[in-house]
């Protein structure tokens, strides 16, 4: 058995969002690790989602790290205000940002871990030269905007194609998987290599959802067994 992070970051975009603080009291109780919070712009993706106030209000009472992935173009016009909306760590889109490196400096020089996703169709091999500079990489197994839709088989692949990019660089990023994930496929996302699952209608469209954390874990940590 590896000795690797795994780690549950459910995504408050399909919480209730009448009930948004007891959606977060929930997560705080739960054994979710990581808050996952979505912001999109309706022009890097079709969809409009919520912003800076949002994630304000749920840091205050979030005791986890605040996942913020920002689906957005123009990223660096903002990554100081979700500093100080409460982002821990802040990951942009590789296709949204031409200056990448640069983009990863300044969050990093803003105190916040610095993360880059890969829309389905972007090889991984494109980030070999900023591999040892971020702290993860988010792999999304959906194409972005929207939630609920199937997982993307190719990913499995993808994510063994990073690991070995991580492992060949000596570099430390961890490996995040976000779209279409359940307790069905959780323990095959850790053996091809993940370290963070996100998972978002699967948690809060459940009649239990803390109970649906707790078996994502279990279903993660059953694969990292397997290893």
């Amino acid at each position: 058995m590896e000795n690797r992070p795994v780690l549950i970051a459910p995504s408050l975009l399909a919480a209730n969002f009448l009930e948004l603080g007891k959606e977060a009291a929930m997560l705080n109780e739960s054994e979710a690790d990581w808050f996952h919070l979505d912001v999109m712009d309706g022009r890097f993706v079709p969809n409009i989602s919520f912003g800076l106030p949002v994630i304000s209000q749920i840091s205050k009472v979030a005791r986890k790290t605040c996942d913020v992935h920002l689906m957005i173009e123009e990223p660096e016009k903002y990554a100081e205000a979700f500093q100080k909306a409460g982002a821990n760590m802040l990951t942009v889109h590789y296709e949204a940002c031409p200056h990448l490196h640069r983009n990863i400096q300044q969050i990093k020089n803003l105190g916040m871990k610095a993360g880059v996703a890969l829309n389905p169709h972007t090889p991984v091999g494109l980030l070999e030269n900023v591999i040892r500079d971020v702290d993860m990489v988010l792999i999304m197994s959906v194409n972005p905007g929207f939630g609920g839709q199937s997982f993307i088989e190719q990913t499995y692949h993808k994510i063994a194609q990073l690991r070995q990019l991580i492992d060949d660089s000596n570099a430390h990023a961890l490996i995040e998987v976000d779209g279409g994930i359940s307790a069905e496929n959780a323990g095959q996302l850790i053996q091809a290599g993940a370290n963070v699952l996100v998972a978002g209608s699967a948690v809060f469209a459940s009649e239990n959802p803390s109970g649906t954390i707790s078996e994502l874990k279990a279903a993660a940590m059953a694969g990292l067994g397997k290893m």
